[in-house]
């Protein structure tokens, strides 16, 4: 475990951090009932290859603290202090599941980021299974009760799809209690989706206009979430897409790190040649499969 560091959100809210190596910020973002430490091993890869890999924890996890009310706004500008944190004027950022959201919303917005990344972002695209009605009425009531159970259990059985047996063989490993503290947090994930309705944004991802590499993993079967992947990639006028060798739903770090420094290393290179000839005319990126 690397030292935990403190940065400050533009609302007062404490973000902690870890960061490994040297060099541009790569910042990951993670989704539901993800903290600092689930992707540790993906930021320490990143340091290997010539970044500073950072993984951090969201506004109410962790260590970080959580200033209402909740603004998917204010996560954004906390992506960005941590960025900021690290001493760059422009890093990188990859979202991992609805970690995505965020990061392809931030870049939209237009925080400090020269380049992002995501793994399967699961908007609700066709062939998806439905958003429950009321879903994000009906986490704030489980929060507004102390029920984080019922949070865990409504999210992975009625959002996820996994059958109740499933879930209870969760029970009393050791991931339940880490997910039922980070349980209030799932309605801030919702949001980031956008809400009740978590259709495909075309118009928020046409809006972004730095390089975007949209992953999935081979292992994941589920189809819509791969053809979510593509979507992103296809939306976005500077988008790629890529499938890499994994599990469901997560691609090993050893895997993932060297095909996102080298995506970075380019749209970092390819700004700076930008910036040397403002004057000349510049062709977009053409979409990769």
């Amino acid at each position: 475990m690397g030292n935990v560091e403190k940065t400050t959100s533009a609302d007062g809210t404490t973000i902690a951090f870890e960061r490994y190596g040297e060099g541009p910020a790569a910042v990951v973002v993670g989704g539901a009932f993800c903290d600092r430490g689930a992707f540790r091993e993906l930021a320490q890869a990143l340091g290997e290859q010539g970044l500073t890999g950072v993984t951090y924890d969201r506004r109410g996890r962790g260590k970080s603290g959580d200033t209402r009310p909740y603004a998917v706004e204010r996560e954004i500008e906390d992506l960005t202090a941590v960025v900021e944190a690290i001493g760059a004027e422009r890093g990188f950022a990859h979202g991992v599941s609805s970690g995505g959201a965020l990061v392809l919303r931030a870049a939209a917005a237009g925080a400090p980021l020269a380049a992002v990344s995501t793994l399967e972002t699961p908007y609700r695209i066709e062939g998806a299974p439905p958003i429950p009605e009321d879903y994000i009425e009906t986490l704030d009531a489980f929060n507004a009760a102390g029920d984080n159970e019922g949070t865990l259990r409504f999210f992975h059985t009625r959002a996820v799809g996994l059958p109740e047996e499933m879930l209870e063989g969760m029970k009393g490993t050791p991931m339940w209690d880490p997910m039922l503290a980070l349980a209030p947090t799932v309605v801030y994930d919702g949001w980031c989706l956008g809400g009740n309705d978590q259709s495909f944004p075309a118009e928020m991802l046409a809006s972004i206009t730095v390089p975007v590499l949209s992953v999935n993993s081979t292992g994941t079967q589920l189809p819509f979430l791969r053809e979510a992947a593509v979507k992103v990639a296809e939306a976005t006028p500077r988008g790629r897409h890529a499938a890499l060798e994994g599990g469901f739903h997560e691609v090993p770090a050893e895997t993932l790190a060297p095909v996102l420094a080298e995506f970075y290393r380019a749209a970092d290179q390819m700004s700076k040649r930008a910036a040397d000839q403002p004057a000349a005319d510049h062709t977009s990126d053409q979409h990769e499969e």
